[in-house]
C-alpha cells in the first residue's frame, strides 16, 4: 500500500503533490463506502481527523473505513468505535492470503477477523475476494478461495454486509458467491466490470460501488455500466488514497473528493446531482445502516489509534 501510495503522489519530475483543493459542497450529502484512513498512522501529510473534516464541510457526511489485513482491521474499528463518522469494514485482503497460508498464519488471522466482526459499529467484512492479477499457480489461487470463503461465512454468521474486491476474476467471483451462499448484503467495491457483468449483479439484488475511475476517459465501459443498472443499486466511494477522479488524478485521493465523482456520475446519467446524491445515501444506509444506530465510545483527550 504504502509504495503505491508514494506512486500516486509523485509529479512526472518526482516531487510530491499537495491535496486537491475543496470542491463545492453537495447540497444533499452523501457516504463514502470505501476508504483507506489507515494510511494517516503512516507519515500522510493529513491525519485521519482533518480528512473527516473536510469530508463534512462538502457534504460527506460519513464513510466506511475499510481494513485490508488484521493490522489495519483492528485500527479500522477502533476508530469507527469512537468517531461517529466512521463505520468500519474488516477482513484480510486476497494478496495477503497465498503468504499467510503459507506461514500457516490464516486461520489465526481469520480469526481474529471473526472477533472484530462482532463489534458494534463494524458493519462489513471487506474487502474480500479474489485476484488474479498478481496472484499465480495453484497453490495461491486455492489459497485467495479459501480465504474469501472463510470471510463469506463470517459476513452471513454476523449478518454483516460484503464488500468485494474483484480483479480479474468476474467470473470466479459471482460462481463462489452463487454456490457457496451470498451474504444478504453484497457490495462490488471499485466495480470494474462492463455492462454485461454489472447486469448479472443488479439481477442478483447486490450493489455496485463506483470510484473516481468513472470519470477517467479511458473508462467507457464503467459508464456503461452505470446506464443500465437500477439506481437503488449504485453506491460511491473514493478507494482513498487512490484512483483520484478526474480532474485530479496523480494527486492524493480523499473522502472529501467525493463530489467530482458524484456529479460526474450524475452528469452521465442525465440527472441532478441532489437527487442521485439522495438515492446513494438511501442505498449506502440500506447496506450498513445509519452511523448513528450505535453509540461511539468518547475517552477524555485526543485519540491515537495503534495499527
Amino acid at each position: 500500500m504504502t509504495d503505491a501510495f508514494l506512486r500516486a503522489r509523485e509529479a512526472p519530475d518526482g516531487p510530491p503533490r499537495d491535496y486537491p483543493p475543496l470542491p463545492e459542497a453537495l447540497v444533499v450529502p452523501v457516504y463514502d463506502n470505501h476508504t483507506h484512513l489507515e494510511v494517516a498512522d503512516s507519515g500522510e501529510p493529513l491525519d485521519y481527523r482533518e480528512h473527516l473534516d473536510r469530508a463534512s464541510a462538502v457534504g460527506v457526511k460519513g464513510v466506511v473505513q475499510v481494513g485490508t489485513d488484521l493490522a489495519t482491521s483492528r485500527w479500522s474499528a477502533e476508530v469507527a468505535s469512537r468517531e461517529p463518522r466512521v463505520l468500519a469494514a474488516v477482513a484480510i485482503h486476497p494478496n495477503d492470503a497465498p503468504e499467510l497460508v503459507a506461514a500457516g498464519l490464516l486461520d489465526e488471522h481469520l480469526a481474529g477477523i471473526d472477533e472484530l466482526a462482532a463489534r458494534p459499529r463494524v458493519r462489513a467484512v471487506g474487502e474480500t475476494g479474489l485476484d488474479f492479477f498478481r496472484t499465480e499457480g495453484d497453490a495461491g489461487i486455492d489459497a485467495q478461495y479459501c480465504s474469501f470463503e472463510a470471510h463469506i461465512d463470517i459476513a452471513k454468521r454476523h449478518g454483516l454486509a460484503l464488500q468485494i474486491h474483484d480483479r480479474d476474476a468476474h467470473r470466479e467471483i459471482v460462481e463462489t458467491l452463487d454456490r457457496v451462499g451470498a451474504p444478504e448484503r453484497v457490495v462490488f467495491h471499485c466495480f470494474s466490470g462492463d455492462a454485461a457483468l454489472a447486469q448479472l449483479v443488479a439481477d442478483r439484488g447486490w450493489y455496485l460501488s463506483f470510484a473516481g475511475t468513472v470519470t477517467f476517459k479511458n473508462a467507457p465501459a464503467l459508464r456503461e455500466a452505470l446506464e443500465v443498472i437500477p439506481r437503488s443499486r449504485i453506491l460511491i466511494e473514493t478507494d482513498a488514497p487512490y484512483l483520484t477522479p478526474t480532474p485530479f488524478r496523480g494527486r492524493p485521493n480523499a473522502p472529501y473528493l467525493i463530489p467530482h465523482t458524484l456529479r460526474a456520475m450524475a452528469a452521465h446519467l442525465g440527472t441532478d446531482a441532489s437527487m442521485l446524491a439522495a438515492q446513494i445515501a438511501s442505498n449506502t444506509e440500506l447496506v450498513y445502516g445509519h452511523w448513528d444506530d450505535e453509540p461511539v465510545d468518547a475517552p477524555p483527550g485526543p485519540f491515537e489509534p495503534s495499527a
